[in-house]
């Protein structure tokens, strides 16, 4: 049976471990703002939808490098999601947190997933 190095470019290689950490740091940092929009404002929406959006990451990392194709739809589909309410959310608002981060990882998690998917 051939090794992962020999089915994979080491260039391959490494961008699935890039994307495979920012997948799981970027789900920490989702779940973790769930919990405080929950714990600041009682707002279940950002409990469920951090926990969701975080549990999809981490899937979409552990997919990594056995069925990229899927996990980076997952991981896309996530970081246009998470896009799509915090980037105009910092641009009315102008707080860094969470809108500016959040709007920050979302926006890195397209480029990031764009940039391993094209690069395939």
């Amino acid at each position: 049976m051939a090794s992962l190095f020999e089915i994979l470019p080491l260039a391959m290689l490494t961008i699935v471990a890039v994307i495979k950490v920012y997948y799981v740091l970027f789900a920490f940092l989702t779940i973790v703002g769930g919990v405080i929009g929950y714990l600041k404002a009682k707002s279940v929406v950002s409990l469920l939808s951090g926990s969701i959006s975080g549990v999809l990451l981490i899937a979409a990392s552990f997919m990594l490098p056995a069925r990229p194709i899927r996990a980076y739809i997952i991981g896309l589909l996530v970081s246009i999601l998470l896009a799509g309410k915090f980037v105009p959310d910092f641009i009315h608002k102008k707080a860094i947190v969470p809108g500016g981060l959040m709007a920050l990882l979302s926006v890195a998690g397209i480029v990031l997933t764009l940039l391993a998917w094209y690069g395939r």
